[in-house]
């Protein structure tokens, strides 16, 4: 009986030996440092970003590649991100051969775009958007979310001043340029912005007005806008301090003061000996 107790002994002390080793092994695993880099914008729509790829193509391809993806955002709610992420892809294939399409995903993968769709976000916010609208037009500083209202603002839309366009703007192609000028704050693939579309684009092949498109997302994502690409530095400062008495005064002797001030130089450098 002495020797099955100590045999069972054995046993526990070898199982708790081997369990304390495996919880040091998962603290020491779990002090691994992650470090994300959030932007201060929320997360863009990636349909919004490849348009912005499309555009650094042609402003030709960008059209062609609007016209293809005006509702395709209604996806985004009934397909996962992976199978949303592949539709546009394959939208984009239609116009671009396959070492672009790597670059697309390249550029994805870093969110290059990411910061364009932003700046055109604030242009927006900065335009004071109606409240309760999905997309919304300025027409020569008039403003409004309802379709059957562009004819009426239009009427004396060249005697109010002309809106400023900036380069990174998508105009609708034409053959004027001096024509009323309507912007289009939406975003690409919902229903609000193909209803929009459908008649600006309408009115700007009959030569009527300019159309130009800014990226407006009225319920912006939660989630945050992570970035790639860049490091990280990680400095850990140790804040341990050795407590010392320091109520025993030391003597210093002569001989300690020369050996404190002995110093010797190496390549520019003086390091001193201290000792204790």
């Amino acid at each position: 009986m002495a020797k099955a107790g100590d045999v069972v002994r054995l046993l526990l002390g070898s199982t708790a030996l081997w369990l304390s080793l495996l919880g040091a092994r998962t603290a020491s695993a779990s002090k691994a440092v992650t470090a994300k880099l959030a932007a201060k914008w929320p997360a863009t729509p990636l349909l919004l970003e490849a348009s912005e790829f499309m555009a650094e193509e042609s402003n030709e391809k960008f059209w062609q590649f609007l016209e293809t993806v005006q509702e395709l955002a209604i996806y985004k709610q009934t397909e996962s991100d992976y199978s949303y992420y592949n539709l546009i892809l394959r939208k984009a294939g239609q116009f671009l051969d396959n070492l672009h399409i790597n670059l697309l995903k390249f550029a994805f993968s870093i969110r290059a775009y990411s910061p364009t769709i932003q700046m055109f976000q604030q242009i927006a916010a900065d335009e004071l958007p109606p409240d309760g609208c999905d997309a919304f037009v300025v027409i020569h500083e008039k403003h409004t979310c309802k379709v059957n209202e562009i004819k009426k603002l239009l009427k004396k839309a060249t005697s109010r001043p002309r809106p400023y366009l900036y380069k990174g703007d998508h105009k609708f192609p034409a053959n004027k340029e001096n024509l009323p000028v309507i912007i289009l704050y939406a975003e690409m693939g919902t229903r609000a912005f193909r209803k929009f579309h459908t008649v600006l684009s309408e009115k700007a092949q009959n030569g009527e007005i300019l159309y130009v498109l800014r990226h407006y997302v009225q319920k912006p994502a939660s989630q945050k806008m992570y970035l790639s690409g860049y490091g990280v530095e990680l400095a850990i400062k140790s804040t341990e301090y050795k407590a010392l008495d320091d109520t025993q005064g030391k003597t210093v002797t002569n001989t300690s003061v020369e050996d404190i001030t002995e110093t010797n130089e190496v390549q520019g450098f003086l390091f001193g000996k201290l000792k204790s």
